[in-house]
């Protein structure tokens, strides 16, 4: 399984955009896909696919409900696991009720072969282990001082408190291939040399209405317009994606959901 966390630092650079529509393509290229909102804080995967929430993860700590029960199917064949945004009782499980919690959630939950995990925005403590605990760190940027900025203390908080050095950077918004490759360099050049990482190129998405659209659609760009210039570069670093070398196992799907439980907001 490759587990893949979508982040960026800056909030408003398209993150959970990115995320959706990854999920969608990859989901396209016939892998069995699940996509965990890990936004604790502004969970939205579900505004931008569609979908009407009634449970969450949350339902499942509390014993209501089971996975089965939280997990949406969505027509773009995409498995989506709902966000459980500030519920302190995450926080104050015992570690009996926490180790029973995550065996019927490694159970239940059926592995998929991709899981991409939106994480919030920031640097803060849980975007940095939700980071830590996926194998694939995907960085969404554009081409603005403050996404730069941002970008690059994430990577520094990641690369000296949780020792990441690989990073793949996927560049948003963009005019031209151009300028997302030339945006990549220029991060790539300042991050090797100070901070001793290596990034990869992703690839870059462009600026186009269909996706506007496509949002006030509450519909994935990939499925609602599939031959726009966004769709077709979706594709394309879906394609990338899935076909990267794993240098580091997948830290499994009992290893991701500690972290979720570890890091849940306290009351």
């Amino acid at each position: 399984m490759q587990i893949v966390a979508v982040t960026g630092g800056k909030g408003g650079v398209g993150k959970t955009n990115v995320a959706v529509n990854l999920s969608v393509a990859i989901a396209r290229l016939g892998k069995d896909v699940v996509l965990f909102d890990a936004d604790l804080g502004l969970a939205n995967v579900d505004l931008l696919m569609g979908l009407s929430i009634t449970h969450t993860l949350a339902d499942v700590v509390s014993g209501e409900k089971s996975v089965s029960d939280i997990v949406v199917n969505t027509v773009s064949g995409v498995r989506v696991v709902p966000a459980a945004s500030g519920i302190p009782e995450m926080a104050d499980l015992s570690h009996e009720n926490r180790s029973e919690l995550i065996r019927g959630l490694s159970d239940q939950l059926v592995k998929p072969d991709v899981m991409i995990v939106d994480t919030g925005a920031g640097i803060d403590q849980t975007v940095q282990t939700f980071v830590a605990a996926c194998q694939t760190p995907v960085l969404v940027v554009c081409d603005e001082p403050a996404s730069l900025t941002d970008c690059y203390a994430l990577i520094k908080v990641l690369r000296h408190s949780k020792n990441i050095k690989q990073f793949n950077v996927l560049v948003n918004q963009v005019d031209s291939q151009h300028q997302g490759k030339n945006l990549f360099e220029r991060l790539s050049a300042v991050a090797n040399k100070h901070l001793d990482v290596s990034l990869s190129y992703l690839g870059s998405i462009p600026l186009d209405p269909y996706l506007k659209r496509a949002v006030q659609e509450r519909r994935p760009l990939v499925t609602a317009y599939p031959r726009s210039p966004a769709a077709l570069a979706f594709g394309t670093c879906a394609e990338r994606l899935v076909s990267l070398p794993s240098e580091a196992p997948s830290p499994g799907m009992a290893f991701f959901l500690e972290q979720l439980l570890e890091n849940a907001p306290a009351a």
